[in-house]
């Protein structure tokens, strides 16, 4: 089975109520509206859906309810990361009942000392054989404190149920260098939208950029004057986005993503501790930088 990771995916915020709970109605009307975008599916239980402070309860709900909201022909990637290739492999196959069409598997990291080459190897096969759905690979180094090393990449790469891979590092050295020896199909995302542009200059076949949540226009358009060819339009909205990218990811964080998406005009809400809500100054420079990038 094959899924296609081409286009522009956001790995969407998990919304919560003010005293904490999950806000399911919020995330169904926010499908809602990211439904009628062009983006090509959504991430969701990634990074910016906050997904180690859900339990697996939790974690259930909001892939049931994007199981239940998603728009035909919108690609649905669960992340289902886990610690141990055992926990993993079974919140994937919860996952697939529940309607996910790929699911993306970050590095297990509390181990570091660990987790070599051999052992990514092991675990990333592992997932596969065991998985109902095609299997990415999933590597943040900004927050796990690991990355995965382009010779396991390369030989992960040739197993038939593992189609791609989610870089969020930015290495463009390593992108080349990864790129030039996996096999033919398989795909690899930018991590960012921040270097969506490079990533796809050098044979990337799109992004999962959190901007995408509350950009999606003007991130997909960046993918398709990359994908077009259109380099100098695209170097030029790529240098437009890079302000509000970094005010949504490095600058504030999901906190930051979270208000952002409260200015548009759908639901953001609060992050849980011991991530913190933005101040009053964060957030008056999340809409300054917004509005000087035309998004509101």
């Amino acid at each position: 089975m094959s899924v296609s990771l081409a286009g522009v995916f956001p790995p969407i915020p998990t919304p919560f109520q003010a005293d904490g709970e999950l806000a399911l109605d919020k995330l169904k009307s926010n499908l809602a509206f990211w439904n009628q975008t062009d983006v090509a599916g959504y991430i969701v239980l990634g990074s910016n859906g906050e997904f180690p402070f859900l339990s697996e309860t939790e974690k259930l709900a909001v892939l049931e309810t994007v199981g239940q909201n998603i728009a035909p022909g919108k690609v649905f990637v669960a992340g289902t990361g886990a610690e141990s290739a055992r926990s993993t492999i079974a919140l994937t196959k919860q996952a697939a009942a529940l309607g996910a069409h790929a699911a993306m598997v970050v590095t297990p990291n509390y181990y570091k000392p660990k987790m070599d080459s051999a052992a990514f190897v092991a675990f990333y096969q592992a997932v596969a054989e065991a998985s109902p759905i095609p299997i990415a690979i999933y590597t943040m180094p900004p927050y796990t404190g690991i990355d995965i090393a382009v010779d396991a990449v390369v030989k992960l790469s040739q197993h038939p149920n593992i189609i791609g891979m989610k870089d969020s590092g930015g290495a463009m050295a390593k992108y080349a260098d990864m790129l030039r020896q996996v096999r033919p199909g398989f795909q690899v995302l930018a991590g960012s939208a921040s270097f969506l542009y490079a990533a796809m200059c050098l044979g990337a076949v799109g992004g999962v950029c959190a901007l995408a949540n509350v950009a999606p226009a003007q991130t997909v358009e960046l993918y398709r004057l990359t994908k077009a060819g259109q380099h100098e339009k695209a170097r030029a909205l790529q240098y437009r986005l890079m302000a509000p990218n970094a005010a949504v990811t490095t600058k504030h964080g999901i906190a930051g993503l979270k208000y952002a998406a409260d200015l548009i005009g759908i639901y953001g809400g609060p992050v849980r501790l011991p991530l913190l809500p933005l101040s009053d100054k964060e957030k008056a420079d999340v809409q300054a930088i917004m509005s000087a990038a035309g998004i509101i």
